[in-house]
């Protein structure tokens, strides 16, 4: 029996918090009004990643008491309701701290039946993708209606515009065999009609990076999964993000190769490759 359509009130919450916690990146990134430091996992961080998952913090204690609440910079807060919400208040922080206005904030909710909510904000691309269970995938990118996304469906791999995640961090085995044997895009974005599929490998993605893709995929009508097409959300850090057709080729594609990390950062931040490292 599916699960039960997520309250609406819930999705609207949702979406307005992740635009006003988008409006406060996009003024830190345009003014450049942050400070930037590296974490002890290697990866980057700024004072504009804290403020704006204070302000998501702030702004669902308030409205939404008692839920739990997970956030990539300031960890777990133990909720009472069973329910949760999952914060990456800056999604893209290298871009971010370089000036590249490639960068989301995700915000994702899950209840007693699971992933309910997926929302991407690209405050800078003036577009936000989000989701409810039950409720549709909706596409916003101005003043107009919302959107569905329309999904693109190439008639087989060689067609398949395909973006890469992470790429610099991958092992060189996956790399190769995507190169060989698909169309390598740029970023354009997951669901909005102009990709087949987004792989993430290499450097794992955290759960924060993962949480919104279940419940946006599936109510756009696509698919996602781990590299070894396992659940997303339990599996290593990896993901095929697709529009469905060629899920099942793309996975056989990749099937029994390294995913990486291919190398690891150093005490300043920089990614060693591994035929760089010092043995």
């Amino acid at each position: 029996m599916p699960a039960p359509a997520v309250d609406r009130q819930c999705l609207d919450l949702a979406v307005t918090v992740a635009r006003k916690a988008g409006d406060v990146a996009a003024a830190r990134f345009f003014q450049a009004d942050f400070a930037t430091w590296t974490k002890q996992d290697g990866t980057s961080v700024t004072d504009a990643d804290l403020a704006v998952e204070e302000l998501i913090r702030t702004e669902l204690s308030r409205r939404a008491p008692g839920d739990g609440i997970y956030g990539e910079e300031a960890g777990t807060a133990a909720g009472s309701t069973g329910r949760r919400w999952i914060i990456d208040p800056i999604d893209g922080t290298t871009f971010f701290a370089s000036g590249i206005p490639l960068f989301a904030t995700l915000l994702a909710y899950e209840d007693e039946h699971g992933p309910a909510i997926g929302v991407i904000n690209e405050p800078a691309a003036r577009r936000m993708i989000f989701a409810g269970r039950g409720l549709g995938c909706w596409i916003r990118t101005g003043p107009g209606p919302d959107r569905r996304p329309v999904l693109r469906a190439s008639a087989g791999l060689r067609q398949a515009r395909t973006q890469l995640v992470n790429v610099a961090t991958w092992h060189g085995d996956l790399l190769t065999t995507l190169h060989q044997n698909v169309w390598i895009s740029g970023y354009l974005g997951g669901v909005t009609g102009v990709l087949d599929a987004v792989v993430m490998a290499g450097y794992p993605q955290g759960y924060e990076d993962l949480a919104p893709l279940p419940i946006i995929l599936g109510e756009a009508g696509g698919r996602v999964s781990d590299l070894s097409g396992g659940p997303v959300l339990t599996g290593p850090g990896t993901a095929l993000v697709s529009t469905g057709p060629l899920h099942d080729q793309l996975l056989s594609l990749v099937d029994g190769l390294p995913h990486g990390p291919n190398g690891h950062f150093d005490g300043s931040g920089r990614w060693i490759p591994l035929d760089s490292a010092t043995p």
